[in-house]
């Protein structure tokens, strides 16, 4: 790719990059909102902080500046903060961390971020969508001092960003809300101090100002959060954390009693980004899953708000939300996004949901004659109507001023808000490639300006409020789609550590919001290098494709998937997973509706082709189809078959081998293919030539010949050859056979009887090279052999646009077991338990609690050993099997481990007997044997 190129499609793309400046139109009334004196301290980090370095200074801003921790800079080697390449560093300000873990800490970064504001000039702070972006006090703080925040108000915040307040407002809005109970703190207080005479004493105990409590007519509820409101500003707690969780156990018992069969979700009012989320099916879990929650979002500090909200968990969901802004008297919608493609609540997939593109789907749909797919989406398209509907009501009733979006759970036909997001979304591009908003003069029509940057609006309304009059939206895209590129393993399972050393170009259309790890050393023009240190989130890029249609975008995200190559040491990302999981998407339709519950099971599908296609040895196989074809013929004919099977080796088994490898690009081909072949009692029919198959075998592995790869990354030259040879003598068949279908071209190529116009010599001749070219592709056959062993096409879309999901794959036991055979866990001697991960290693709760083993402590399966965080998500890791701590490895809270690091020596219950090999290569050449029977 030539250095323009590279600019266009990366620094200069013009889906997300244009000249903002509005000073030098032509308008008066246009230039009245130039934001060019705007002076912006940006906060965050992450792909949001590059984007808005970009937006403001497109928007002709030239005094910015950004935070940047410790962590980003000087603790992790390689790992310093991409964007310093293009910024000046006298607008880098250097903190210890974003955030705090304590409410001490918190407090004074913002009185640090405060000073820097003050010292450096800055009027105006940007927090993105992550650390304190929905933080009320932070955003008070700002207000107090003077500073503004590009973002919704204190008041939006408070009345929208607390989960348990923006339930209240809905309530009151007429907001269809998800039920449950929202006021855990409030019961907690109240189970101590049970009427106003008890509160009025408890405030009074503590000098609390409540002025609630001299009201008559206030309610025991809403003098109950009164009072706590005032301990939360005084930095008192008046409950324990350990009464909290006993409250909330009694709590989720009567809600499972009152929903018998579903389970609950636990939330923390100050959560998001999947954080600080629990779901249960048994009341005892609660109180350890409390303690998980609040250590999650940060929350266990004296005078911290611990409210944590108790909501019936609809299972079968799908996670739609409401892209809004506004400027406190007008809210408008930007249509909708489809998020139901999430594991642990962490999303993965995000897909553009939009009024016209759902119409125009569902007139497709009916005009193909698929009326159950067109009626279902003309349902969609009502649901969508009414949650931009109440969306914008609710943004009203709070007064928002800035972006902000609205969350719904949606089941079959109906939907429930869950919460909002007082920020700007990772995914907020999925909407503003959908939507510009054009703002218009309201004393001339004719005179108006578009913003197609949600960011780029952020910054108007920050500077001009109500100035601003209510946009009309403009259709830009028809459709849009973003995956987000993490730093996770095969089993979506954060991987900190590695480091990038090559990422692939972008190509046409792609859009890649990458923190600027792709900016070249501008001098030699090479990839630096960059560390994926496993301090904060485990996103590394979001990847986003636009089309004419919903299919349109995921084929060209199909595409760009396919060509992205990133390599380096310890590197994992879930690209393979995104190619495999879009793959299957186009074959199965992509108006399809998963719910929230599709991701774990499709996981642990491709885990089973994983396990199935490992009990394959490919070499052997081609070796005994070898044999037992050359062994059909005598003298030469012999040799020459044999020839031929040694000549074609590597062009077989190389991509084969790659597909065993990688079990995702393992579903990638059986999605594709879907069509391509019909097995019938374990017997595999194909419907198309072979060759071609194997062709688009290796396009789709981006192993195509004719660039300027590694030998080690493409086709070998004498492999194209062989294909090429091969692909061009069946184009010209055809250009005299016709459009035959390649059932009928095989069996007549078959046939000694001449076809197709051919004399008799001719035709023997062709029969021989047909045989040829399809010698030794017999082992393609393995793939849909191992596809239909597992059932991997019982995952299916249903004429009304529902996925089934096959009973097993629900089982727990299974996704556990199918999430080791993704990710096999690291290789342990008989008397230590080793670190599953990476990250930071906790043995104990929360700080206070016992830890959960000791040295000559016994533990049974399943028991909680310790706690490692990767990449800001808790996970408690489970003992594998019985036995005793002799020896506890690592002592101290919060240190760094690395994958497969001793953690206790112990001695086991039972010895573990280990398998033969021998043993084990016997059992594999059996299964290979028995597919091959087959062929």
């Amino acid at each position: 790719m030539s250095a323009q190129q590279l600019t266009d499609r990366y620094l200069d793309n013009p889906f997300i990059h244009r000249d903002r400046r509005l000073a030098d139109h032509p308008s008066e009334w246009v230039r009245s909102f130039a934001c060019e004196d705007m002076t912006v301290l940006v906060i965050c980090r992450g792909p949001i902080r590059q984007e808005a370095l970009d937006v403001f200074r497109e928007m002709g801003m030239t005094h910015v500046g950004i935070l940047l921790s410790e962590k980003d800079s000087i603790v992790y080697p390689r790992a310093l903060a991409p964007e310093l390449r293009r910024i000046d560093p006298s607008h880098v300000h250097h903190v210890p961390d974003y955030t705090g873990a304590t409410k001490e800490e918190r407090h004074q970064r913002i009185r640090d971020i405060i000073g820097i504001a003050r010292d450096h000039g800055y009027q105006y702070v940007f927090a993105g969508y992550g650390f304190m972006a929905e933080d009320v006090e932070l955003v008070r703080a700002l207000e107090d001092a003077g500073l503004s925040f590009i973002g919704p108000c204190s008041h939006t915040v408070d009345a929208a960003g607390r989960k348990d307040e923006a339930k209240r407002t809905a309530l009151d809005e007429d907001v269809s809300v998800t039920p449950g109970i929202n006021d855990a703190t409030a019961r907690t207080l109240l189970a101590k101090h049970p009427d106003l005479a008890a509160l009025r004493k408890v405030a009074a105990k503590h000098s609390l100002e409540v002025p609630a409590l001299a009201d008559p007519d206030v309610s025991l509820a809403d003098a109950a959060d009164a009072v706590l409101e005032a301990s939360y500003a005084a930095g008192l707690d008046l409950y324990t954390i350990d009464e909290l969780a006993e409250q909330i156990r009694k709590d989720v018992a009567e809600m499972l009693a009152e929903y018998d069969g579903n389970r609950v979700r636990l939330k923390a009012i100050g959560g998001g980004g999947g954080k600080g989320q629990r779901i249960l099916g048994d009341a005892a879990d609660a109180p350890g899953l409390v303690r998980e929650v609040l250590n999650e979002v940060k929350a266990t500090g004296v005078g911290d708000n611990k409210n944590i909200l108790i909501e019936l968990n609809i299972e079968t969901t799908r996670h739609n939300e409401i892209q809004l802004l506004g400027n406190g008297e007008w809210c408008i919608s930007l249509g909708g996004r489809d998020c139901s493609l999430q594991m642990h609540e962490q999303k993965l997939l995000e897909v553009s949901l939009t009024q016209e593109g759902l119409a125009e789907a569902a007139e497709q749909e009916r005009a193909a004659g698929r009326t159950t797919a067109a009626d279902t989406l003309e349902t969609d398209l009502d649901i969508l109507r009414r949650m931009e509907a109440e969306a914008e009501r609710f943004g009203v009733a709070v007064k928002l001023d800035s972006a902000s979006t609205f969350e719904c759970i949606v089941d079959r036909t109906r939907h429930y808000f869950m919460e909002v997001n007082t920020r700007i979304q990772v995914e907020h591009r999925v909407s503003e490639l959908c939507y510009a908003l054009r703002f218009t003069n309201p004393d001339d029509p004719a005179d108006s300006f578009d913003v197609e940057s949600l960011v780029e609006a952020m910054a108007l309304l920050a500077k001009h409020k109500r100035r601003l009059p209510r946009p009309d939206r403009v259709r830009r895209e028809a459709a849009a789609v973003e995956a987000r590129l993490n730093a996770t393993d095969r089993s979506l399972s954060p991987s900190a550590g590695g480091e990038i050393v090559y990422w692939s170009d972008p190509i046409d259309g792609e859009i890649r919001d990458d923190q600027g790890i792709c900016f070249k050393n501008p001098d030699v023009g090479l990839f630096v290098r960059y560390k994926l240190a496993g301090a904060y989130d485990s996103n590394v890029a979001l990847i986003l494709t636009t089309g004419a249609d919903r299919r349109e975008s995921f084929e060209r995200l199909a595409e760009v998937l396919r060509q992205t190559r990133m390599r380096g040491p310890d590197l994992q990302t879930n690209l393979h997973f995104h190619h495999g999981l879009v793959r299957w998407l186009l074959a199965n339709g992509v108006n399809a509706k998963p719910t929230t519950r599709f991701v774990v099971p499709y996981l642990t599908l491709v885990g089973q082709l994983h396990e199935a296609f490992q009990s394959v040895d490919i070499g052997y196989a081609f070796r005994t189809l070898a044999q037992r074809t050359v062994a059909r013929f005598e003298g030469a004919d012999a040799a020459e078959v044999r020839t031929l099977f040694e000549l074609k080796q590597t062009l077989v088994k190389r991509p084969l081998r790659l597909l065993q490898e990688e079990p995702h690009r393992l579903s990638a081909w059986l999605s594709q293919h879907k069509g391509d072949f019909r097995v019938e009692d374990g017997c595999v029919t194909w419907l198309r030539n072979p060759v071609e198959v194997l062709a688009e075998t290796y396009r789709l592995l981006d192993m195509e010949g004719g660039r300027a790869l590694p030998a080690a990354e493409r086709i070998w030259d004498a492999d194209q050859e062989l294909l090429t040879t091969a692909l061009d003598f069946y184009r010209k068949l055809r250009e005299r056979a016709g459009d035959v279908a390649w059932e009928d071209l095989d069996a007549a190529l078959r046939a000694e009887k001449p076809a197709f116009g051919f004399g008799g010599a001719l035709w023997e001749k062709l029969r021989a090279a047909h045989a040829g070219y399809q010698l030794g592709l017999e082992v393609l056959s393995l793939l849909p052999q191992v596809a239909e062993r597992v059932g991997f096409y019982d995952l299916r879309v249903e004429d009304d646009l529902t996925i089934t999901l096959p009973e097993r794959l629900l089982d727990p036991a299974l996704q556990v077991r199918m999430k080791k055979v993704l990710v096999p866990p690291p290789t342990m001697k008989g008397d230590e338990i080793v670190a599953v991960s990476g990250g930071m290693y906790y043995s104990q709760e929360a700080p206070g609690m016992p830890r959960f083993v000791a040295e000559g402590a016994h533990f049974d399966a399943g028991d909680p050993l310790y706690i490692i965080e990767v990449m800001k998500m808790f996970n408690k890791v489970y003992a594998p099997f019985a036995g005793t701590v002799d020896a506890i490895l690592v002592d101290t809270d919060g240190s760094i481990v690395s994958k497969g690091q001793p953690l206790f020596k112990i001695t086991p219950d039972e010895q573990v007997l280990e398998v033969d090999p021998a043993e084990r290569e016997a059992a594999v050449r059996a299964q290979t044997d028995a597919y091959l029977a087959r062929c």
